[in-house]
């Protein structure tokens, strides 16, 4: 698997798999999993089959690098973005809008892959971006028990149902919001964080935390 560090130069193998994902996540969104065929992703890609195949050796391992993407992206763009943050209520706050903005920008559509084609994978490959998954929940359970703790009392809600509450919330967002509507996004991100405070604290706003 060809993988980079976030902040490092890509070597042109690493930017052309990832064109590549970024070109197959909208076939695979389009036509699904099965539906799509290696001929149906190297004619988007503008190669031959055989040459798709000298990046990627079949349609499984491309979900799976799809996938892994995704999840790079998520990392370079959400978590990379607010690790210098030390105050865990604003940490989590723009952890919200930052994963908002990766679900619902249009150019990035390998996100809706990771959410509804992961059965696709086999086993081994599935249980790899799994544990990715897992990193990315155990994040936000801890920083939700930081933000809990921080506000004194007894906890509303458990961290962990807390995180999968939210996850839920924001990844349900590709299904129907369009950035066209009344509602632009930096609205959207703002009340789903208010939403998500005021349930998780009891607050009336996270605005200018």
């Amino acid at each position: 698997m060809i993988r980079h560090r976030p902040g490092s130069p890509m070597s042109d193998p690493q930017q052309k798999l990832r064109e590549i994902c970024r070109i197959a996540a909208r076939v695979f969104y389009e036509k699904g999993y099965d539906g799509a065929s290696m001929q149906d992703i190297a004619r988007a890609v503008g190669l031959t089959k055989a040459g798709l195949y000298h990046h990627v050796e079949s349609k499984d391992r491309l979900l799976y690098e799809i996938m892994n993407y995704g999840m790079d992206i998520l990392d370079e763009t959400v978590l990379a973005k607010v690790s210098h943050i030390a105050d865990p209520r604003e940490k989590l706050r723009q952890t919200i809008i930052g994963h908002i903005d990766l679900v619902v920008r249009a150019r990035d559509l390998e996100i809706t892959v990771i959410l509804h084609e992961n059965r696709s994978l086999k086993a081994a490959l599935r249980g790899k971006i799994n544990a990715r998954k897992r990193r990315y929940v155990e994040f936000l359970e801890n920083l939700i028990d930081q933000v809990q703790k921080q506000s004194g009392g007894e906890p509303k809600i458990s961290p962990r149902l807390a995180a999968f509450a939210l996850l839920g919330m924001v990844n349900w967002l590709y299904q129907w919001y369009r950035p066209e509507g009344s509602v632009k996004e930096p609205e959207l991100a703002q009340a789903y964080a208010d939403f998500f405070f005021r349930g998780l604290l009891g607050e009336a706003s996270t605005s200018g935390v």
